[in-house]
């Protein structure tokens, strides 16, 4: 019998929102089912692990297939104990955010010439169609955790999404900041969709190009440039 990622991995798949997703080889074949097994077999020795179970695959849910215009692309969710809900730079803990949401939201601010976002909550943007994805969907929660699941399985089921996504929305814009995200850069059809690149917004890098980016402009001009419906960041 499975353990609760495991569980939350089938809830997931009956659910309406995975109609577009689980028709991905990894969610056929067993590959997502043996990341989830490894995260409850870390779990079963002890690790306590984030986001919990039903925010697991939050980005999946928040954002189905059919409404994907934007896909954000993150490593791993923050490790810090009740802070991680399931979708990349998401917080939701105190009133204290993490520096890298804090310069994504100075960033954000200077594009498009509005006041500073307090709430860490992502959530909005995931329904409006972006989809805040992790390479990693699980970590264990420890402040040296970071990273911690990235070699469970997940890797195969993330490249998998952005793959499709590729493959099978007519215009998104992938925007990938710093170097493991733009890793990814080989699974983008760039004839058919934008990729926007820049350092990542970490305190360490976000004074190497990702500050004056303008990623939230650009990716709106893109979009309504193909008919489609901007993002309401």
């Amino acid at each position: 019998m499975g353990g609760r990622y495991r569980t939350a991995l089938e809830t997931f798949l009956a659910s309406p929102a995975a109609a577009g997703w689980r028709e991905l080889g990894v969610f056929a074949d067993g590959a997502a089912a043996r990341a989830a097994d490894a995260v409850d077999a870390d779990a079963a020795r002890g690790a306590v692990v984030a986001p919990s179970p039903e925010k697991a695959f939050a980005a999946l849910s928040l954002t189905p297939l059919e409404s994907v215009r934007v896909v954000i692309l993150g490593q791993d969710p923050y490790p810090t104990p009740g802070h991680a809900n399931g979708l990349a730079f998401s917080y939701v803990g105190g009133p204290r955010l993490p520096k890298s949401l804090v310069n994504i939201y100075r960033e954000l601010a200077d594009d498009l010439g509005r006041p500073v976002l307090r709430d860490g909550d992502l959530s909005d943007w995931a329904r409006d169609g972006v989809l805040l994805l992790n390479t990693a969907l699980t970590v264990r929660e420890g402040a040296s955790q970071a990273g911690s699941h990235l070699r469970l399985g997940w890797g195969a089921v993330t490249d998998a999404v952005i793959a499709h996504v590729s493959r099978s929305r007519p215009h998104v814009v992938f925007i990938l900041w710093g170097n493991p995200a733009q890793a990814k850069r080989a699974l983008i059809d760039e004839r058919r969709h934008l990729v926007i690149a820049s350092p990542h917004p970490s305190p360490l890098s976000a004074h190497r190009g990702f500050f004056g980016s303008r990623p939230f402009s650009q990716a709106n001009d893109w979009l309504v440039a193909y008919g489609e419906k901007p993002v309401g960041w």
